[in-house]
């Protein structure tokens, strides 16, 4: 899908390089959270000199309590340590690559078995103070309420930016492109769908068979309903109540309404024969691709508040779901969000404006190192770019390379934020005897890409 915003024309004079005339270049950087200190610290450790721009502590979100950088405004973990976990696999990289984030987790780490977590305090302090004494780092304490018109800008505001920098954003992408609200579905592997109890169809047969479509007895539907309604929400903070999400009712919000109000609804089954049997169904489950490899499935209509634990247990009882592996569970949380696969290259920079790089949340990755990674690849990317150099792709083999990948080349129609898994990796070619080998393979391979990548950046 080539659709860009075509409103906007912007005339962009390439940066110089300013090294020729013992000037250093400068980057502007706005949000001084996960994803704006590394790209501070990336780009600064390239020469290139740095306006970090924080509104805090002069104005505080309704999440965040003090004016420190990276402050972590929800749970204190960075997740798993382990190289055949994803994300344990992005933060290696990260380290590999220089990050100032893992390089301040790893100093103020807690005691937390089988995951990295931090003192929250200890490790925002540490990120302000390396940032503070870092001699081409200028940080200046207010808020920017529109998008800078230097040459090169790193826009990473993070999940709650403000409504004047909202709508900043707006004009510059176009209404149709900018979300405030995460309304997100499960994903689940391919590989973890009962293939015999599900069959591809499109409804009413239109188009292509586009569609896998898990369908369900009386009896079955009847058990999962019951149990839906009675499964568990997670708690939502205050400053995520303010809206309920129109046109996207978490699906246990539908199911308390009545019975029949899914077959309704996501589960409706008009239109879909299962062509083992040559009847209808129920109700029906609609799964649909959500990478190009068609390695990740998303349930249709399946955004949900329910805990993780809960969304396992109720989900598996979709019949081909029995044993699924969930690569993303469903979350509806305050955010903002702009449609990556239109906007974005896979180096963070805007299509229509290469000298603006996204970065954080605001991209679609979703996790804190998530939002770390991306700060990361664009504090490189604005840094070659300020010195005249071509920006640098990861390849798709790589956790950063996959993650960006992913966020500039999904459905547009249909982009949602994700954290990083093992499902937007390319197949690694070789044949695998279970999931734990299959990982260990991703991971040896991308560690040796990454090694690759580092000498040349």
């Amino acid at each position: 899908m080539d659709e860009r915003p075509d409103t906007i024309k912007y005339s962009i004079k390439k940066p110089e390089n300013c090294f020729s005339s013992g000037k250093p270049p400068s980057v502007t950087i706005v949000g001084a959270g996960l994803a704006g200190s590394e790209a501070a610290w990336q780009a600064a450790k390239r020469g290139v000199r740095i306006r970090l721009f924080e509104m805090r502590p002069e104005k505080l979100t309704p999440a965040h309590r003090s004016g420190d950088f990276a402050e972590l405004v929800c749970s204190n973990s960075f997740r798993s340590i382990a190289i055949e976990n994803a994300v344990g696999l992005l933060k290696e990289e990260m380290r590999r690559l220089g990050s100032l984030i893992m390089s301040c987790a790893d100093e103020t780490k807690v005691s937390a078995g089988g995951a990295l977590a931090v003192d929250r305090n200890f490790f925002a302090r540490c990120v302000t103070e390396k940032l503070a004494d870092h001699p081409l780092v200028e940080i200046v304490r207010r808020e920017v309420n529109d998008l800078p018109a230097d040459d090169l800008v790193i826009l990473a505001t993070g999940p709650l930016t403000s409504d004047a920098m909202n709508e900043a954003v707006r004009h510059f992408t176009g209404n149709e492109y900018l979300y405030f609200y995460d309304a997100v579905a499960p994903i689940v592997t391919a590989e973890s769908i009962n293939m015999d109890r599900v069959f591809r169809s499109s409804r009413y047969g239109k188009g292509d068979s586009a569609y896998l479509n898990c369908p369900f007895t009386k009896d079955e539907y009847d058990v999962f309903w019951e149990t839906l309604v009675k499964a568990e929400k997670a708690p939502r903070k205050e400053f995520e109540r303010e809206v309920h999400f129109a046109g996207c009712m978490p699906v246990e919000a539908l199911a308390v309404r009545g019975r029949d109000t899914l077959r309704y609804g996501p589960m409706k089954p008009v239109g879909l024969t299962n062509l083992r049997t040559g009847k209808g169904s129920y109700a029906v489950v609609q799964l649909r691709q959500e990478n190009n490899e068609g390695s990740l499935f998303n349930l249709v209509g399946f955004q949900t508040s329910l805990k993780w634990s809960e969304q396992q247990r109720v989900f598996r009882l979709i019949p081909g779901l029995e044993n699924a592996e969930f690569m993303r569970y469903g979350v509806m949380h305050r955010n903002t969000y702009i449609n990556s696969p239109v906007l974005l290259r896979p180096t963070y920079q805007s299509n229509s404006r290469p000298g603006l790089l996204f970065a954080g949340q605001i991209t679609g990755v979703e996790g804190y190192v998530e939002s770390a990674s991306s700060g990361l690849v664009a504090g490189i990317n604005a840094a070659r770019f300020a010195q005249g150099k071509e920006p640098f792709i990861f390849p798709a083999d790589t956790a950063h390379g996959a993650l960006a990948h992913y966020i500039t080349t999904a459905d547009p129609a249909h982009f949602q934020p994700m954290n990083i898994n093992f499902g937007l990796f390319p197949p690694p070619g070789v044949i695998f005897r279970d999931k734990k080998e299959r990982c260990r393979i991703l991971a040896g391979i991308a560690l040796k890409s990454i090694a690759n990548c580092a000498s040349q950046i």
